[in-house]
């Protein structure tokens, strides 16, 4: 990757030093995926410290050099030497690691390795697309028969037989009056009528996820019908410059209208790459403006708690002509 895209951004924010210590952004910007506790330190140029047990398989893989981590105190005697004014930290470092970091330097939470992650190059985006194949082809053989638990089972063997690396993230099945739940477990039950399925695989490192819903009843087609007509508004409005928060307002606008707005319990969309949930977030919340090549999920339900549920969730790319990477029906219906 481009390493000046990061000097420049530090360069803006005045920060000499950044540390990552999240996996997903060691990967991003190594190519190496930690077992154990490791940490970019980013200056002029990323290292990756890597753990003892890590260390071997670090020097194979990883795009940068490569030293090992021995202590925290060697990090702040390395600020120290260097005269570091202002260290830059993830949001999400946990607060035992900034008590270990604290010295005569100022320390700010940067959210520049979020801004690139947010714009994927063609490779993520190949990497997604393979990801999307492996679980779309899985699902086309899962059998619904047996118990919830069963099936999911089921469904995580056939992708991983398709090549997935893992689950994206643990698979939701939800029949009956279950599917009301909107992340629901898969229990005991046996599979009922009207199922709500979101799964997801991972191929290099990254995610797919989406999300079909079979019906059984009238109500539940009317159901499902007004949940693809505010998911189409939502992927036509997908566009650079457009406000994330503005395409959850059209999708929410629209469920209003057929007056199940209280029924649409969560955002219409989140970002999908090295993590299944990351920005940009398609909420009323998020202030962000979408970009080119960012990828987004665009997931509106409908939920009546102990009835049942609807949910379709499609993977879109950000273009001025918006591109839907999820190639499977939208109506698929489970065998």
């Amino acid at each position: 990757m481009d390493f000046d895209i990061i000097k420049h951004k530090m360069e803006l924010e005045n920060i000499q030093t950044l540390l990552f210590l999240k996996n997903e952004n060691i990967t991003y910007l190594s190519g190496f995926k930690p077992s154990s506790f490791s940490m970019v330190v980013f200056k002029e140029e990323p290292i990756l410290l890597a753990s003892k047990m890590d260390l071997e398989e670090a020097n194979i893989f990883s795009k940068i050099p490569v030293e090992e981590f021995k202590s925290f105190k060697e990090i702040k005697e390395l600020l120290m030497s260097d005269g570091i004014k202002k260290v830059g930290l993830e949001s999400s470092v946990p607060l035992g690691v900034c008590k270990n970091l604290r010295g005569d330097w100022k320390i700010v939470i940067s959210d520049i390795i979020n801004q690139l992650r947010m714009i994927k190059t063609h490779q993520e985006v190949k990497y997604v697309e393979k990801a999307i194949n492996i679980a779309e082809t899985s699902i086309k053989s899962l059998k619904l028969q047996g118990k919830e638990w069963e099936v999911a089972n089921q469904l995580n063997h056939h992708m991983k037989f398709n090549g997935s690396q893992k689950e994206a993230f643990d698979t939701i099945i939800a029949s009956g009056a279950r599917s009301s739940l909107p992340h629901a477990e898969p229990s005991e039950n046996k599979v009922e009528d009207n199922v709500l399925i979101d799964w997801g695989a991972k191929w290099n490192g990254y995610c797919s996820d989406c999300t079909r819903t079979s019906v059984s009843t009238e109500k539940q087609e009317e159901i499902r019908e007004i949940v693809l007509e505010s998911q189409k508004a939502g992927i036509n409005a997908i566009a650079p410059g457009v406000l994330a928060s503005e395409v959850d307002k059209i999708v929410r606008d629209i469920i209003s209208d057929y007056g199940y707005g209280k029924n649409f319990i969560h955002s219409t969309g989140h970002g999908v790459g090295l993590e299944v949930h990351e920005e940009p977030s398609l909420s009323l919340k998020s202030d962000l403006k979408l970009e080119k090549n960012m990828i987004v999920t665009v997931e509106p339900g409908i939920y009546f708690e102990g009835e049942f549920g609807v949910r379709i969730e499609d993977m879109v790319l950000v273009k001025n002509n918006p591109k839907i990477l999820t190639k499977l029906p939208s109506k698929f219906n489970f065998e």
